[in-house]
């Protein structure tokens, strides 16, 4: 591999070996796991301050931080006798070469769906011809894992359905749902019904988010530069209330409501 990598890794093995670092050294597969968890949330957040800001100093940043975790894993590998990086590393290869047949043979295909279709079948193909045992499925959907965040895990779910036809045909049909819904649990709050209110809003999320599959947005992303923009306008609040000697504590809702769309002018200019 490349001298830059290849320093990478050098220095995992020296930090787990003798008279390395005793943190490191005690590290296993699974108490890495959380950490590999939260590497990944920080460059999902770090890719949308790239797109946003086109500022990619962050993203660089927090894909080493994956990068450290994927080598710090084959680190342990290696010395349990498991695997090598460069097992990992050639196995990843291999898959690419072996899904892309349109690019790495004379396989035709000419659309992303195209692609995507025929990634399905290879990935089928491989299990079958690996012969691993597989855990019987008693439906399509036990293949989606239930350990997913929950937005991930629903658009997941409906994304299987979809593919053998349970489905909206288009959005409109998701907007009249989401009416629907929206009625519920209008209804659902009069009645003051705890469980039920929960329920109605679980059930308007999970067709919120099959509304952003059918306009093909990834809901996750949207949800976060919502987020993001709640923090920064809300930080104006702020400012804006510390600049007068006040905290939002000591402010009326009005105030914060005035602040908050001078927020939003100001961003719009």
């Amino acid at each position: 591999m490349s001298e830059k990598f290849d320093k990478l890794v050098a220095v995992m093995e020296r930090l787990r070996a003798p008279g390395g670092c005793p943190w490191d050294r005690e590290q296993t597969y699974g108490s890495l796991a959380r950490y590999l968890l939260e590497e990944t949330y920080e460059t999902f957040d770090a890719i949308q301050h790239a797109e946003s800001t086109g500022e990619t100093d962050e993203l660089r940043e927090e894909l080493g931080d994956v990068l450290l975790q994927v080598v710090f894993h084959s680190t342990i590998a290696k010395e349990k006798g498991d695997f090598t990086i460069e097992d990992v590393a050639d196995g990843v290869a291999e898959k690419l070469i072996l899904r892309h047949p349109h690019v790495f043979e004379d396989k035709n295909l000419e659309t992303a769906g195209e692609v995507l279709a025929n990634w399905d079948e290879l990935k089928k193909e491989e299990r079958r011809k690996s012969g691993k045992r597989e855990k019987k499925k008693e439906s399509i959907l036990d293949e989606v894992t239930i350990h997913f965040p929950a937005l991930l895990e629903g658009l997941k779910l409906t994304s299987k359905a979809a593919k053998v036809g349970f489905d909206w045909e288009n959005s409109e049909q998701v907007l009249e749902k989401l009416d629907e819904e929206l009625d519920e649990l209008h209804k659902a709050v009069e009645k003051g019904g705890s469980e039920e209110i929960e329920e109605e809003i679980g059930d308007l999320l999970f067709v919120l988010l099959n509304l952003a599959r059918k306009l093909e947005v990834e809901p996750e992303t949207a949800l976060k530069k919502t987020n993001r923009k709640f923090r920064k306008r809300f930080a104006y609040i702020e400012k804006e209330l510390e600049n007068g000697g006040k905290r939002p504590e000591d402010s009326s809702l009005e105030e914060l409501d005035e602040l908050w769309n001078k927020a939003k002018s100001a961003a719009s200019e």
